[in-house]
């Protein structure tokens, strides 16, 4: 990817809610339940939608300004210009005033901006500008990162944004209309579209003409099952427009079955866009990472609302004056509050994303580049990421296993008429080339009918006629599904009835082509008269089975060193497969995957939740699955504690990738599957995905490290105040100088995103857990302490800084030593190894902590000293202070031994 490219996906990135889907349907639904926003249409879209549902057809397309053949491209550019866009409000970048009030509003700021206000009432000016200035780099820094993303922001929605088959008329009357893909938000009202299994509907539309149409409109009522609709509305009388069986709504999803309708409404105007209105200004609940993250804020907050008010009470009645006492209570208040952490969550975020980028993996959500590295285990198909998405084929036999020619005919002619989502396995019977040599279907046949694909079914029929002298159905599908419909099956030129003796051999025939490898569709037909033109389910039955043909989809040479890598790094691989058990068992044992059982669909139906909960533990390998089983294993795998990703790109992926932790799609994928989920690989590779996990887990250990180092260095800051508070006659260090530190302690912070990370830090899954950010923080913050005691010792002792007019000496030295103490507890408690020598930090900390050091020292012994109320040091201080950072060093070094022995290190 080029640089240029790579900076704008930088940009993109950064903004999480602006990345591909501004406001992603399902978040919106799952929103109003919470909210209890009402999902009734409002009377005024109510009607009109009404009224198309029971319009005649023709009146209706002339209503619209439209034809049965669409529109033209300048008729659809005109009624653009006047609707705008197929986008819903919410879907709008901000403008840049309310983007710099969201870069603000964190409870840090608005704390630090608080604390400002009093510092300025109380005229402490040089405070109230030190922590101005700490709130507007915060915000600026963050505004300026995120403020590019707009410009990125639509290249990336392209990259992955859903479209739509639209018919397109030319400019002439008489010319033919042709069929275009387009981006869904170019649509406009009086577009004629053709919809197909797999299709998002891409706006309201009235259904002009449909074949066995089945509608999942579970986001938008709850209901689990599909719906059927048709070209009219047979049913009662309805105020719930959702209930009229010939119009389709934005945001629903085909399950099977073909149809032509014609677009009614787009963008706000839409039933989606009524409702997104309601809660425009409704947040999306927070992801199970922000919630960590809002976890550990809320945790630091609490300890600051308990430590600057003790301050300032031991030091009023210890020192009299109140108001100093104020103003270093506030100052500690700055000192505590991590207010670089919304800065330092998003870039170390960003930095995933764009390491992923290079990988071609889009982040649809950006909280999901660490979920990788929460994520151990990982549920995956079978078909394009075991193997190499390239199915050919490679046998046609009939029920005997003798090759046969008649079923690769069938076989073809059910492939080629079919309307609806053509899969690897009919591409690969179209491609083959035997077939496209010596088969010419167009000349001999036509098609009457069609009986779409289902996944209650597991096989789909056409009906073709040859020269009109008759029907001839073909029936083509799993094979269990398939015998279940026969009663004959043809051997040679004669047919016999279906025993169970043949049964038990056809059985053993596919059996043997399982154990191949090959993966085997059984091919059945019927003839009958010319008399019949519309065909449905019940017609399907009392079948002769011809044949089978058989796949082979040979494994990648990359699934092996994958799925090992992923083993390595504690992520557990569970295979969810529709496919025959047998063909998966052999895939798995040729990629290395030790199988620990296969449980069947079948057997899941036999399981309560308690009983599958179990069972998902102790097996690897799921095969004949329907899209509730995939769903209903990863909704067990989470509540038995995992964080669970799903990768797939089929619609029966779709209700799992919305279960999964993080859903895992490509850019290949049917438009549900890649709206379901929140990564979009443009490549499907699991090594893809363990570089992916180590990503996360980098990425999550930098946060970890601010938060870590943060706490524990200001918990021990704040200890050692409240000692010399109680001892001292005077302040150890004035406002002026906290602030100043937490300033440069602050800036030091802004390269640990780009921190390397140790290898054994990625070999397990990481989450959130306050509960030991917080006992980390007492163990370690008063190691510190320990030093700055020492410190005040010599200050007083050795140098005679006894009374308030030599106080500012004692003050330069424990500003000093408090910030040499802070720079350096980043490079001790970065990793639990010994720093410096068995792992070192990336050159950008090294420098920024080498600069902070450098401009820590000037101040006191520089020119500005007098500015900021410092004075130079002695040399002997300079000769003592080596020791005190070798003592510091030793200590911390014991500790972190200590404490990875009791509790570990995450």
């Amino acid at each position: 990817m080029r640089p240029t490219i790579l900076r704008e996906v930088f940009a993109g990135f950064l903004r999480t809610r602006r990345i591909v889907r501004h406001f992603r349907r399902r978040a919106l639904l799952e929103t109003l339940t919470r909210t209890g926003v009402s999902r009734e249409i409002p009377a005024a879209l109510t009607q009109p939608l009404a009224a198309a549902a029971i319009a005649d057809a023709q009146a209706l397309l002339e209503q619209l300004g439209s034809h049965e053949d669409g529109l033209s491209e300048a008729q659809a550019e005109g009624i653009r210009e006047r609707v705008g866009p197929n986008e819903v409000e919410h879907e709008k970048p901000l403008p840049r005033w309310m983007h710099l009030w969201h870069c603000y509003r964190n409870p840090f700021n608005l704390l630090l901006t608080l604390l400002a206000i009093v510092s300025y009432l109380t005229h402490d000016m040089k405070g109230t500008l030190v922590i101005g200035t700490m709130v507007v780099l915060s915000t600026v820094l963050r505004f300026w990162q995120e403020g590019k993303s707009n410009q990125a922001a639509d290249a990336l929605k392209a990259m992955v944004s859903n479209t739509a088959t639209v018919l397109r008329r030319g400019a002439d009357a008489g010319t033919v209309a042709q069929q275009v893909e387009l981006a869904t938000r170019l649509l406009v009202p009086g577009d004629v579209i053709w919809l197909s299994a797999g299709d998002m509907i891409p706006a309201d539309c009235r259904v002009l003409t449909a074949k066995d149409l089945f509608v999942s409109q579970s986001a938008m009522t709850g209901e689990s099952m599909p719906v059927e609709k048709s070209a009219a509305h047979s049913g009662p009388q309805t105020i719930n427009a959702l209930d009229l069986e010939n119009l389709v709504f934005m945001g629903t999803n085909v399950v099977s079955g073909s149809a032509r309708a014609v677009v009614l409404h787009t963008g706000n105007n839409t039933y989606f866009g009524a409702l997104a209105n309601r809660v425009v200004a409704t947040d999306r609940a927070p992801t199970a990472f922000y919630a960590g993250v809002n976890q550990v804020s809320w945790l630091l907050i609490r300890f600051m609302f308990v430590m600057a008010p003790l301050v300032f009470f031991i030091n009023g009645f210890t020192k009299g004056d109140w108001m100093e006492a104020l103003l270093f209570a506030l100052a500690i208040a700055v000192g505590l509050t991590p207010e670089m952490l919304p800065m330092i969550v998003t870039s170390t975020l960003a930095k995933g994303a764009v390491f992923l980028s290079r990988k071609k993996v889009i982040v649809k959500r950006l909280d999901a580049v660490q979920n990788f590295g929460a994520m151990d285990v990982l549920c995956t198909d079978k078909t394009g990421t075991l193997t190499q998405d390239k199915i050919f084929l490679a046998r046609h036999v009939d029920a005997w296993g003798e090759e046969s020619s008649d079923v690769l005919e069938l076989a073809y002619l059910n492939s080629y008429y079919q309307t609806g989502l053509k899969n690897l396995l009919d591409v690969a019977v179209l491609e083959h080339a035997e077939v496209s040599r010596e088969l010419e279907p167009a000349k001999n046949f036509r098609k009457v009918d069609e009986i779409p694909f289902d996944f209650t079914r597991r096989r789909m029929s056409v009906v073709v006629a040859e020269h009109d002298a008759h029907h001839l159905l073909i029936t083509k599908g799993a094979v269990e599904e398939i015998l279940a419909v026969c009663t004959q099956v043809r051997h040679g030129e004669a047919v016999e009835p279906l025993t169970p003796e043949l049964l038990q051999r056809i059985r053993t025939v596919t059996a043997d082509l399982n154990e191949e490898g090959l993966r085997v569709v059984a091919v059945a037909a019927r003839e009958g008269p010319p008399t019949q033109e519309v065909y449905g389910l019940a017609d399907e039955s009392a079948l002769t089975l011809i044949g089978y043909v058989a796949f082979l989809d040979p494994p990648k040479d990359s699934t092996a060193a994958a799925l090992k890598a992923l083993a390595e790094h504690q992520v557990a691989v569970k295979v969810l497969t529709g496919d025959n058990e047998l063909v998966a068992a052999k895939i798995c044992r040729e990629v290395g995957l030790a199988q620990q059982g296969v449980l069947l669909g079948r057997d899941i139906e036999a399981m309560n939740d308690q009983q599958l909960g179990e069972a998902v533990e102790n097996h690897n390998l799921f095969a004949k699955l329907t899209p509730l089983h995939k769903e209903r294993i990863v909704h067990r795998l989470k509540a038995n504690g995992h964080v669970v990703g799903f990768m797939g790109d089929g619609i029966n992926d779709a209700p799992a990738l919305r279960a999964a932790d993080i859903g895992i799609s490509v850019d290949s994928a049917v438009d549900i599957a890649k709206e379901a989920a929140d990564i979009i690989l443009l490549e499907k590779s699991l090594m893809v995905l363990e570089q992916g996990v180590q990503e996360g887990r980098r990425t999550f250990a930098n946060m970890l490290k601010y938060i870590k180092i943060t706490a524990s260095s200001n918990f021990g800051n704040v200890f050692s105040v409240l000692i010399a508070a109680a001892l001292l006659p005077f302040l150890p260090m004035l406002p002026m100088h906290l602030l100043v530190l937490n300033l440069l302690y602050d800036i030091s912070q802004i390269a640990i995103p780009f921190d390397n990370v140790d290898e054994e830090m990625l070999r397990q899954p990481l989450r959130w857990q306050p509960g030991d950010i917080g006992r980390f923080m007492v163990f370690f913050g008063p190691l510190s302490s320990v030093f700055d005691m020492l410190t005040f010792a010599m200050m007083w002792w050795v140098f005679g800084a006894q009374t308030p007019a030599q106080q500012t000496l004692f003050q330069s030295g424990w500003f000093v030593v408090s910030l040499l103490t802070q720079a350096l507890i980043v490079h001790l408690i970065r990793s639990p190894k010994l720093p410096f020598i068995e792992s070192r930090a990336s050159l950008p900390l090294m420098a920024m902590t080498l600069a902070i050091v450098t401009v820590g020292l000037f101040l006191p012994m520089g020119p500005l000293a007098h500015y900021f109320k410092l004075q130079a040091l002695p040399p002997l201080y300079f000769a003592l202070l080596p020791l005190t950072m070798l003592g510091y060093m030793a200590l911390t070094q014991a500790m972190k031994g200590f404490y990875r022995r009791r509790w570990g290190w995450q």
